[in-house]
């Protein structure tokens, strides 16, 4: 395993090619019809590199649209959904991180967490992924 500057590797610009602004509006076409009921955007933030674990703790930031409400969604059940839906594609989010490594760390498996509201506009849901 390689022992990069994680922070470094996983810039506001790489995490945007991973996970980019506008697939929020492509999930709530595919929800709902249409984007007009998406209460939030989805932003992809790096957070650490647990050695112990051997993994990469990433988070979803579910950040409250303007003239929406973030805490009237159901957003504790999201984990659930966002971990099969093929528009968001967690799994192919999983395997471009793994890109990033050219070849030097592999993602054996990955995960959601629980929903967790950071305020009444902001939820996150940890991402994690572990490294062989």
């Amino acid at each position: 395993m390689i022992n990069p500057d994680y922070q470094a590797l996983f810039t506001t610009e790489v995490m945007q090619q991973l996970l980019p602004l506008q697939r929020a509006d492509q999930f709530f076409e595919a929800l709902y019809g249409g984007i007009e009921e998406g209460a939030y955007d989805i932003r992809l933030v790096f957070k650490r590199h647990d050695p112990g674990r051997n993994s990469l703790e990433f988070e979803l930031e579910l950040q409250e649209r303007p003239g929406k409400c973030l805490a009237c969604n159901l957003t504790y059940g999201l984990p659930q959904v966002f971990s099969r839906h093929p528009v968001l594609n967690l799994k192919g989010v999983a395997l471009e991180i793994e890109k990033v490594f050219q070849g030097k760390a592999r993602c054996r498996s990955w995960s959601l967490g629980r929903t967790n509201p950071r305020s009444q506009t902001l939820h996150v849901i940890p991402f994690i992924l572990t490294l062989e």
